[in-house]
Parts: C-alpha cells; sequence; structure tokens
C-alpha cells in the first residue's frame, strides 16, 4: 500500500448445507463485510455499523487473529494499520459472519504482506481455521459450492449459474454453532448412514442441473442435522408449512440457524418475502441476491478534508 491510499476488501455471507449438504454445500449471498484499510501506526480495528459494535479494536477479534496468523505462518509481521468495518451480516444468525470475518482476515495478510496467495491457497487456510469449506469457499468464490475437507487436503467446485431467487427469514434470537452442534447424535446407523449420502448426492444432483424441485424435495428430507436443529429453532418447521402453498421449491435451514432460506423461481423472491414477512412478524425477512462474484479487493484513494 502507498501512504494516503486505502485498500478496500469486501467479503459475502453465506448459507450453508441447503439441508442434506451437512458441512460441504455452500451459497454466496448478498449481505457484506466490508473493510477500509489505511497505514497507521498501530493496529486498530473500528466498528462502522450495528452488527460489528462490538467488535474488539484491537488483535483480540477475528478478523485480526488470522490475519496474524496467517502473517506468522508465511514467516511475515502484519504491518499495522487502521481498519474500518462495515457489516450487514448479522452475527450468531446462520448467514456466515464468521467465515467472512475468516476470509477478510486472511486477505488482509494476503495483501498486506504481499503473500499473493492463490484462491486454493486461501481455502485451504480458511477450511483449516473454519473446519469445513462451505460457508468459507462460498464468501471466497462466490456462487454455489460443494466442497470435502480432510487433513490433507481440500477439494471443492464452484458453480455460477444459479438459477433462483432467495429469501431469508432471520429470527430475533442468536444460535451458536457450538449449542447447534451438540444437539447433534455422535452416529448414525449403516443404514441411515446411506439413506443420508443418497439425499445429499441427489440435492447435489438438482443443484447442478438447476432443478429446483428436487432441491426442494431433498432439503426437507435431510437426515444429518435439521430433525435435531429443530428443537431449537422451530421455525424450521413452520416455514416449511407455510412455503408449501406459495409456491416456493422449498426451504432449509441456513448454516446452524435459526435463520431458514426459502427458495423461488427466479423473480418471485420479492413477493415471497412481503408475504413472509405477513406471517413472521417476529423475525426480519428479506430477499437476497446471490452473490457470484466472492472476495473482492479495491484499491481505493482516500480522500482528505481541505
Amino acid at each position: 500500500m502507498i501512504e494516503g491510499d486505502m485498500l478496500r476488501i469486501i467479503v459475502p455471507g453465506s448459507t450453508a448445507n441447503l439441508g442434506p449438504g451437512f458441512d460441504s454445500v455452500g451459497l454466496a449471498l448478498g449481505k457484506y463485510l466490508t473493510l477500509e484499510v489505511k497505514k497507521a501506526d498501530k493496529l486498530l480495528f473500528l466498528p462502522m455499523t450495528e452488527h460489528v459494535k462490538d467488535l474488539p479494536t484491537n488483535e483480540d477479534n477475528l478478523i485480526a487473529k488470522v490475519a496474524i496468523q496467517v502473517a506468522e505462518t508465511y514467516n511475515k509481521t502484519l504491518p499495522p494499520c487502521e481498519v474500518k468495518v462495515w457489516s450487514d451480516i448479522p452475527m450468531a444468525r446462520g448467514i456466515g459472519s464468521s467465515a467472512a470475518a475468516i476470509i477478510a482476515g486472511i486477505e488482509l495478510a494476503n495483501q498486506l504482506c504481499q503473500l499473493q496467495l492463490s484462491d486454493e491457497e486461501k481455502l485451504r487456510v480458511a477450511s483449516l481455521e473454519e473446519g469445513h469449506p462451505d460457508n468459507v469457499g462460498a464468501s471466497l468464490y462466490g456462487g454455489l459450492v460443494i466442497g470435502l475437507h480432510q487433513d490433507e487436503k481440500t477439494n471443492l467446485v464452484c458453480v455460477k449459474n444459479i438459477d433462483v431467487d432467495t429469501v431469508v427469514v432471520i429470527p430475533k434470537y442468536e444460535v451458536f454453532t457450538s449449542d447447534a452442534r451438540n444437539v447433534l447424535p455422535q452416529e448414525l446407523s449403516y443404514k441411515n448412514a446411506v439413506e443420508a449420502s443418497a439425499i445429499s448426492n441427489m440435492l447435489v444432483a438438482g443443484l447442478l442441473t438447476n432443478n429446483w424441485n428436487l432441491v426442494g424435495e431433498m432439503m426437507v428430507k435431510d437426515l444429518f442435522h435439521q430433525p435435531y436443529r429443530g428443537k431449537l429453532i422451530p421455525e424450521i418447521q413452520a416455514v416449511q408449512e407455510k412455503i408449501q402453498h406459495l409456491g416456493a421449491y422449498g426451504s432449509a435451514l441456513s448454516g446452524a440457524g435459526p435463520t431458514v432460506i426459502c427458495f423461488t423461481a427466479k423473480g418471485k423472491g420479492n413477493d415471497l418475502a412481503q408475504t413472509l414477512a405477513k406471517d413472521f412478524v417476529n423475525c426480519n425477512v428479506e430477499s437476497l441476491e446471490i452473490d457470484v462474484v466472492g472476495c473482492r479487493v479495491e484499491q481505493v484513494q482516500e480522500i482528505k478534508n481541505i
């Protein structure tokens, strides 16, 4: 960075799982985490919007921790900088706020330390941090991602042609990923595991062929996590029952929840959102674009008052 210049890093939020694509399927959404970075005497983070108002202003926040760790991994020291942070991604709602922060931290280190990391390297670092590639992959690449994270390697396929509208029903309460995972069983029987895997395979087949009626059917057949998390999040079943009469393709718990995401025909998202808002008055209901760009970096000239 040149003195007086600013770096802008923009990272989309995401939804994950889409029902039976547990820990492996993600979709980038049009809610964003944005950093504006300039040189400074010390590392300082300045929260600029409501969703990040409690963000630590020093190296204790997640973005900073990831950036420092990535820099150290490549034998670099993160230069001191001032980072203004905007976000319209609600925290602990299942729309990928932590994954967006991880990708932002990786990109912050990549830019400031001139690491020149490839997207594959960024994905690997992010998946090691997050434990799975769905949310971080979607925030990095944009579009739909299908991934596998293992100790030795992370694989990912990205698809940008997603012909559908999305609507999110966001409850006011938070559900932390750790709590949502604690209600899951430790194991499935062999028979149930085979069936759950087949349902997931059919979900992916529907996604790759834009067969959204099939996708919607597979969403409600999930055996991996939604039957258990429904105890924490009653909106799962309530939204599913409501949209059956509204012509939508289907719905699923978004990530660990409590947000429920709905899929409907292209051009019908706003109408579906308006209808659902009348029934779920204690939730925020929005129609969201699918982000097909992923993480992006802009160089901007700082405007100074004269």
